[in-house]
């Protein structure tokens, strides 16, 4: 085992070596490409002989163009998709007009970032986009369908089957946090009363199976799932025995308005690559594969990120100064009403600092230890609510236990504080003062580290959002008012 985890390890090693040459080779023909033409244009606009120097202009703007092409269509999508995310707005639509094509544009838009998407979308016209739509399966549509114009939707509904029509408008009316925004269309279905060798035939009608494909579904004559036939088991056993004989029970039935989170949870506990997922009449109508299931885990992971710091959706490193200052400024506005009350909290103890200077010196460690103990709770609760592990109901067992953890460690390290503190400045009470003021931060950070998240799911929103600014008001505040405050009552 730790054999083969070293070997994807490796793996992932060389392919992230892979895009980050690739990145560089891109990046140093795109510059080339433009100094080049720049030159050119210049050379001809000086020139004598000017239908000689448009031939010139053409042909080495041609032969560049032609490097940079070459170079990106060796490519995979995801990778492209990585490139065009890297480059700054000018270049990134540069190359994106010399690499488009229908045959590959629709999947290098569904790879790149959301904000990264609608910067390419922009420079689009219509045609364009419809033809690179169209291309889509109905699941990975639906996938980029907010980021398209809506004439575009009503073109490629007017070109579709009646069955994809119908796929897309299903795909469409999920949440994206709901199985069915994960599901794709693409289940290969059997009946239970056949022989495995006419489920071989059948699938040899397929020029190549769906990806990701580890077993077969089997449904009665109405599609409601029956079992499972595993290819591993399709394969060893004898041709002539029924489905009926070898297929299984399914380890996981999805529904279709599940939240996306019970689906991660299934596939990370069980090891699944497919699932079925079902409808409320026990019908089947797709499957959930693993790949969709890494991505929705992946982008939960990178908006909670961007949650705890405040930024209210995913942005484009490259984006413009007005686009980024728009996803930035609620939180920061909160930050600084959070900053002022902690200033509002210190001048109230004025008189206190200028007469035990070392109060200065010694508050922001009290409010940073806080700061530090109420972000590590949070993380933990925060964590454990999207792996199902915690609810509401739950909530008083955890605080009792935060509050526990906060009084040892605010003994331990209060403690070491405080007999430093003593040695320091050679006044024992104020050692005293500092093993309390760090255990009732601590407590404190404890308090609101369980009852901010608890709070948020309470009302319904994502405890991730905006925790740490919060947490870090309380502690900050509550720590230089608890500190000063003993400080003025006993030592001044």
């Amino acid at each position: 085992m730790p054999e083969t985890v070293d070997k994807q390890a490796t793996a992932r090693g060389d392919r992230r070596e892979r895009i980050e040459d690739a990145l560089a080779d891109v990046t140093a023909l795109l510059r080339k490409n433009r100094l080049v033409e720049g030159l050119v244009h210049e050379q001809a606009a000086h020139s004598a002989d000017r239908g000689k120097a448009d031939l010139v202009e053409n042909l080495v703007v041609r032969q560049n163009r032609a490097a940079l092409q070459q170079k990106i269509e060796r490519l995979h999508p995801a990778d492209i998709a990585h490139i065009l995310e890297a480059l700054p707005l000018d270049e990134r639509i540069y190359l994106w007009d010399l690499v488009k094509s229908a045959e590959r544009d629709g999947e290098i838009l569904v790879e790149v970032s959301d904000a990264v998407r609608e910067s390419l979308i922009s420079s689009m016209d219509t045609d364009e986009l419809v033809a690179a739509a169209e291309t889509l399966d109905a699941d990975d549509l639906a996938a980029i369908a907010d980021d398209l114009p809506q004439e575009v939707i009503d073109d490629v509904f007017q070109t579709l089957p009646v069955e994809e029509r119908e796929q897309l408008r299903a795909a469409m009316s999920f949440e994206e946090d709901m199985v069915g925004a994960l599901m794709d269309f693409e289940d290969i279905q059997v009946r239970p009363d056949v022989t495995l060798e006419v489920v071989l035939r059948y699938l040899r009608r397929f020029d190549e199976l769906p990806s990701q494909t580890d077993q077969v579904f089997v449904v009665d004559r109405d599609e409601r799932l029956l079992g499972v036939l595993p290819v591993s088991t399709l394969i060893v056993n004898d041709p002539e025995r029924l489905v009926s004989d070898v297929m299984r029970e399914p380890e996981v039935k999805l529904l279709q308005h599940e939240k996306a989170d019970m689906a991660a949870s299934a596939f990370e506990r069980y090891d699944l690559v497919s699932a079925p997922v079902l409808d409320t009449n026990e019908r089947l109508v797709g499957r959930v594969t693993v790949d969709e299931v890494l991505d929705f885990v992946r982008a939960r992971g990178e908006e909670e990120v961007l949650a705890q710091a405040g930024l209210r959706e995913e942005e484009d490193v490259f984006a413009s100064v007005w686009k980024s200052f728009q996803n930035r400024w609620a939180w920061l506005a909160v930050n600084l009403v959070t900053a002022f009350v902690a200033s509002r909290v210190i001048g109230v103890f004025e008189g206190s600092i200028e007469k035990l200077v070392a109060l200065a010196a010694l508050m922001p460690i009290v409010a940073g230890i806080g700061g530090n103990s109420g972000n590590q709770t949070i993380t933990m609760i925060v964590r454990a609510v999207a792996l199902g592990q915690v609810t509401r109901e739950h909530a008083d067992k955890l605080l009792r236990k935060e509050l526990k953890v906060a009084l040892i460690n605010g003994l331990v390290w209060g403690g070491v504080m405080g007999l430093v503190a003593a040695l320091l400045y050679k006044d024992a009470a104020l050692g005293l003062v500092m093993v309390s003021a760090m255990t009732l931060n601590l407590g404190l950070a404890a308090l609101m580290g369980v009852l901010i998240p608890m709070t948020m799911i309470r009302f319904g929103r994502d405890p991730a959002v905006g925790s740490s600014v919060l947490i870090t008001a309380v502690t900050d505040s509550g720590g230089f008012f608890i500190f000063l405050g003993l400080a003025t009552l006993f030592l001044v």
